[in-house]
C-alpha cells in the first residue's frame, strides 16, 4: 500500500496551498496609528485649505465661540482658582521654611503662565468642548446628514470643521488670560491668609514676571486650540455604529486631545523655555 502523501493544500479546496497568502493582514496597532496620523494631518489641510475660501460661515462660528469660550468660561475659572490656591499652599509654606517669601508671587506667577493656566484649560476645554463636537458630528454622520449637506454641494469641512477650528484657535487664548488672572488671585488669597506672606511682598514678585512667559503661553493655547478641535471634528466625522459609535467617538476624542495636549507642551515647552530662568 502506498504511502499517504504529504496535504500541500493547506486543507483549502482546490488545491491552492497559497491562497491565504493574497489576503491582507490583519491591521495591527502600529498601522492603525499611522492610518490614523495620516487621516488627521489630511483634515488639517483641507480644513487649511478651506480657511482661505470665502466666505466663512460667519453666524456658525460666533455660535461655536459662545460654546468654547464663554460657556467654559466658568467651569475653567473655578478649575484655575483652586489649582493656584493647591499650588500657593505648597510653594508658600516650602519657600517660607528657607526664607525665600519674596519669591512666592514670581513662582507662582511663573507657574501659572507657563504651563498651569494652558495646560489645564485645554484639558477643561477638551472634556467639555472636545467631547460636545465629537458627539455632534458624530450624531450628524450617523443620521446622514453630513451626506445630506455634501448631496446639496455644501462642502462638510467648510460648513461643520472650519467654524470649530477658529473658535479654538481664538477662543483658547482669551479663556487662559482670565484664567492666569484667576490662578495668581487665588494663588495670592492662600499666600496672605494662610501663610502669614504680606500682600506687597507677593505682588512685587508676581510683577516681575517677564511678559514673553505671558505671550508664550498664550502662543501654546493656540496650539491647544487646534488640537483639541481638530481631534475632535476627526474622531466625530469618522462616526460609524449608531448610537454606540457615537459614545466611542467621543470618548477617543476626549483621550486622544488630552494626550496629545501632554506631549505637545513638553515639545512646546523645551522649545521656547528651555533657555530661560526663572530667578
Amino acid at each position: 500500500m502506498d504511502a499517504p502523501q504529504p496535504d500541500h493544500t493547506g486543507g483549502r479546496p482546490y488545491g491552492r496551498p497559497y491562497e491565504h497568502m493574497l489576503a491582507p493582514p490583519p491591521a495591527g496597532p502600529l498601522l492603525r496609528g499611522l492610518e490614523s496620523l495620516g487621516e488627521v494631518a489630511l483634515l488639517c489641510f483641507r480644513t487649511g485649505r478651506a480657511l482661505l475660501t470665502r466666505p466663512l460661515p460667519a453666524a456658525e462660528t460666533i455660535r461655536q465661540m459662545h460654546n468654547l469660550g464663554v460657556a467654559s468660561l466658568p467651569l475653567v475659572l473655578l478649575t484655575i482658582l483652586f489649582s493656584g490656591m493647591v499650588l500657593s499652599l505648597h510653594t508658600a509654606g516650602a519657600f517660607k521654611d528657607i526664607g525665600g517669601q519674596a519669591f512666592v508671587g514670581l513662582m507662582v506667577a511663573v507657574s501659572m503662565a507657563r504651563e498651569l493656566a494652558p495646560v489645564l484649560t485645554a484639558v477643561v476645554v477638551s472634556a467639555r468642548v472636545g467631547s460636545a463636537i465629537a458627539a455632534e458630528l458624530g450624531t450628524m454622520v450617523v443620521t446622514e446628514q453630513v451626506d445630506a449637506l455634501r448631496a446639496l454641494g455644501v462642502n462638510p469641512i467648510h460648513q461643520l470643521v472650519v467654524p470649530r477650528v477658529l473658535a479654538g484657535l481664538v477662543m483658547l487664548p482669551v479663556l487662559t488670560v482670565f484664567a492666569n488672572l484667576v490662578g495668581v488671585l487665588g494663588a495670592w488669597a492662600v499666600a496672605v491668609f494662610g501663610a502669614g506672606i504680606g500682600s506687597r511682598m507677593f505682588w512685587d514678585a508676581a510683577q516681575r514676571l517677564p511678559f514673553d512667559d505671558l505671550l508664550l503661553g498664550l502662543v501654546k493655547t493656540v496650539v491647544f486650540g487646534a488640537i483639541v478641535t481638530v481631534i475632535g471634528c476627526y474622531h466625530g466625522l469618522r462616526t460609524t455604529g449608531g448610537a454606540a459609535g457615537v459614545g466611542r467617538a467621543t470618548t477617543a476624542a476626549v483621550v486622544t486631545a488630552i494626550v496629545l495636549i501632554y506631549i505637545s507642551d513638553y515639545f512646546l515647552a523645551e522649545l521656547m523655555f528651555s533657555h530661560k530662568r526663572v530667578f
